[in-house]
């Protein structure tokens, strides 16, 4: 058994949409095919990912230092002799070779990204859904096949008012969620304010099932200035205002607004989020941690850093991960996290679930039959991946 090929490429996202900090026109994200020996149904075993949306390719990191480590690895050494699979943890190990400590930000979104594709191929042979694959591993019997996922929208875009804002969060109510997510902070904070409102007479004024996100794109005094604004309406969350790394004000917002914060998917490590949660002042089971699998050194991670919050406290039901796609839905039902996120129809094929997924109530259900993360759902995105591992 062993991983003979891993291909990449850069996609573009092709979209006009804009947050607070930026816009994803120019962006690109990196596809990855992990190609195995492995024959099943005549058919080698092909482990799939992308690096989420909201970080740019990273092909050339992968080319030139985690793809050659692995392929140059003793395949041996790369096994769960006792599974009788691939071992991403061995491969983890193998990807960080040659690398100094600290500067995740440098490497964690090209290994995060194969990591994924290889537990895409690891669930592939236990011919099982890899949110099973991450139950047995991790949670043993405490999986979510029936998930919560909110919706992101709320999007900033040319020509777009108040009466589009609501047609876009009608439609996601229509759809069958029940939670929506709306962007703050590229808009003056009166502005801001009126969109809100507009968008709270959808969900009945119930600041529950409403969270909004500043993308990290307030300055100091205007992250105060929307916490005191927001403070009234008992949002379910106020998401990142300002700059991910910077605890102290943070913690300061924290100590002043008393509804649920949010952040951490712009963080890269375990360490990342432990200095989060020692120094940002966040509550526990309160406030909502968010993390990005692909981006933060993949499932593995993941596991570890929610290993970690439950020594200070933190319990899964607190936890959600970040990027609204399959990744990120089978890590949460994996592990029983709080809610997922989805962005349907937002970055084109990345976007959302399988083509038949639906929503019900606020829920989805995963399909038990499909195995590995199950991009063969999506007709579009697996096209283009399946088109790279046949190149």
């Amino acid at each position: 058994m062993k991983i003979i090929d891993i291909r990449e490429t850069a996609i573009p996202l092709n979209s006009t949409l804009r947050n607070a900090v930026f816009d994803f026109s120019q962006m690109k994200t990196s596809i990855v095919a992990v190609i195995t020996d492995v024959i099943i149904e005549g058919k080698p075993v092909v482990g799939y990912a992308f690096n989420s949306t909201g970080r740019y390719a990273c092909g050339a990191q992968m080319r030139m230092r985690f793809i050659p480590r692995i392929l140059s690895a003793d395949p041996d050494s790369l096994i769960d002799k006792e599974r009788n699979n691939f071992d991403p943890g061995k491969i983890l190990s193998v990807m960080m070779q040659g690398e100094k400590p600290g500067g995740h930000s440098d490497r964690s979104v090209g290994i995060g990204t194969i990591e994924v594709a290889i537990w895409d191929a690891i669930a592939k042979i236990e011919e099982k859904p890899a949110f099973r694959s991450i139950e047995e591993r991790y949670n043993p019997g405490g999986a979510k096949p029936k998930m919560f996922v909110y919706v992101g929208g709320g999007w900033y875009a040319p020509g777009k008012g108040t009466p589009e804002l609501l047609e876009e969060m009608q439609g996601y109510l229509d759809m069958g969620y029940t939670q929506l997510k709306m962007k703050v902070g590229g808009a003056s904070i009166s502005e801001d304010m009126k969109r809100l409102e507009a968008v709270l007479n959808l969900v009945d004024h119930d600041g529950w099932n409403l969270a909004v996100d500043a993308n990290c794109g307030l300055s100091r005094q205007g992250a105060f200035d929307y916490a005191k604004a927001l403070e009234p309406y008992k949002l379910r969350w106020y998401e990142e205002p300002t700059d991910p790394l910077d605890f102290q004000l943070m913690s300061e917002i924290a100590d002043i607004y008393h509804a649920p914060l949010a952040t951490g998917e712009n963080l890269f490590s375990v360490q990342d989020v432990q200095n989060l949660i020692r120094f940002g002042g966040l509550r526990p089971n309160h406030d909502v941690l968010q993390i990005d699998p692909p981006q933060s050194y993949g499932f593995g991670s993941v596991t570890q850093t929610i290993k970690m919050l439950n020594t200070h406290g933190w319990t899964a039901n607190s936890i959600m991960p970040h990027g609204g796609n399959q990744m990120s839905l089978h890590i949460a039902a994996g592990l029983g996290m709080l809610l997922c996120e989805s962005y349907p129809n937002t970055f084109g094929m990345f976007s959302g679930f399988a083509d038949d997924a639906e929503v019900i109530d606020g829920y989805i259900e995963l399909d038990e039959t499909m195995p590995g993360i199950g991009f063969e759902g999506q007709s579009e995105l697996f096209t283009i991946m399946s088109n790279l591992s046949n190149e």
